[in-house]
């Protein structure tokens, strides 16, 4: 697989119109079917969440207990993305991506047929697997179709997977008040088996890709590694915050609503509410990285974050609800920005390398700073207190952009 990025010049695209037609459906076409990979598995990803309040009903589950099941998913997730990344360059990013998406619905499929416990927690950590594929070589394969323009198409592949997370857990909380959670599993998984064959079906193969890449002058690393490295560690830095800030607080949501008086179906439609925020923030977020800089969105989008939580928080039921999109909104808008930003410090050049460090770390620190910081947290002093340290980890983003902000600056 190539490891640098290609600019995306119209006029680089071929000697005629038609062919540049070609090669820009070709682009909406990969763009398309990573965008549904993306929202399969960010919806698998979000559904967990609906599912806490009824496996802690069935197994009496504590916090922390609660906090361990979502991180092995996580964990797995995170843990296994560079590995997936190395695969890919023997079998092909379009292989490596089916393949996930098959482990990550048959993962759910386990999880609907386990008896106990342990079975589910096996299964989480399956589907986990499986989802470990998507984000470092979609992100990789994107920034290649599109080269120095990939920041735009990034913000649309991040808000396709917001779309997922706003679909499926509100359609899972709606299918539970009907039916068993373990049915409402398979169906999950029914999905993923669907989405896989898509992407088989209408993904390039990887010479293809690599003819996108080829068919664009490559934009120069920076001459100085140092800056890249030490921009690209703060870039991560930046990503652990704003990755533990977020389930930090979902994690604990539906207990904050159930104390307004929710019920189960308004708790998935809350998660569906946030979700459609966190998707537009995704989409617009992206371009107003390009319009008005790095670090202003990101600045931005983290106080905002903050200040919504706290609103929830302290809001009755339906000023709660009235303010989840504008929090997911500002939750999931510094992604985008992110992700853009990530091809543009990644040292030497090595962007599905920058990728795979990036989502593991960012992830990682997500699915191990849940059941170790905020589990025990929400143990010890309850849900409410555990979501303001959401919100203060949401803040902590604020000064490390400040030093990041001259590495951002050099870039053009």
């Amino acid at each position: 697989m190539p490891t640098t990025i290609a600019g995306s010049d119209e006029e680089a695209m071929g000697p005629t119109d038609g062919a540049a037609d070609i090669r820009a459906s070709r682009r909406t076409r990969i763009l398309a079917t990573i965008g549904v990979n993306h929202a399969l598995h960010d919806g698998y990803t979000d559904l967990i969440y609906v599912l806490l309040p009824v496996w802690q009903a069935e197994f009496g589950l504590g916090y922390v207990a609660l906090a361990l099941v979502r991180s092995l998913y996580v964990g797995a997730l995170a843990s296994l993305q560079m590995p997936a990344t190395a695969l890919a360059h023997v079998l092909g990013a379009r292989t490596v991506l089916v393949l996930g998406t098959l482990l990550g619905a048959g993962g759910y499929a386990l999880a609907g047929a386990s008896g106990g416990l342990v079975g589910l927690c096996v299964a989480l950590a399956l589907s986990g697997a499986g989802s470990s594929t998507q984000h470092p070589l979609a992100s990789a394969v994107i920034a290649r179709t599109y080269g120095t323009r990939a920041r735009g198409p990034l913000g649309t592949y991040n808000f396709a997977g917001d779309l997922g997370k706003a679909a499926l857990p509100a359609l899972a909380g709606l299918l539970l008040t009907h039916a068993d959670w373990r049915f409402v599993l398979w169906l999950a998984a029914g999905l993923g088996a669907v989405v896989a064959a898509g992407v088989a079906t209408l993904l390039p193969r990887e010479p293809i890709l690599r003819e996108e890449a080829r068919a664009r002058p490559q934009v120069a690393e920076p001459g100085d590694p140092t800056v890249g490295r030490t921009g690209f560690g703060l870039l991560v830095a930046v990503g652990i915050l704003d990755n533990a800030a977020r389930p930090a607080f979902l994690v604990y949501l539906p207990f904050l609503l159930q104390e307004k008086g929710a019920a189960l179906t308004t708790v998935g439609v809350a998660f569906g509410l946030a979700a459609v925020g966190g998707a537009l923030g995704k989409a617009i977020f992206g371009r107003l990285g390009d319009r008005f800089g790095v670090t202003r969105c990101v600045i931005l989008s983290e106080a905002g974050t903050a200040a919504a939580i706290l609103l929830v928080i302290a809001s009755p039921l339906t000023l709660a609800l009235a303010v989840l999109p504008v929090l997911g909104l500002m939750l999931n808008g510094t992604s985008s920005v992110l992700y853009g930003t990530v091809p543009e410090l990644a040292p030497h050049g090595r962007v599905e390398h920058a990728f795979a460090v990036f989502y593991t770390w960012t992830l990682g620190g997500s699915a191990l700073a849940t059941p170790l910081l905020y589990g025990p947290l929400g143990d010890a002093v309850g849900p409410r207190w555990a979501a303001v340290a959401a919100a203060a980890t949401a803040f902590a983003v604020v000064p490390i952009m400040l030093v990041l902000s001259p590495h951002v600056a050099r870039k053009p």
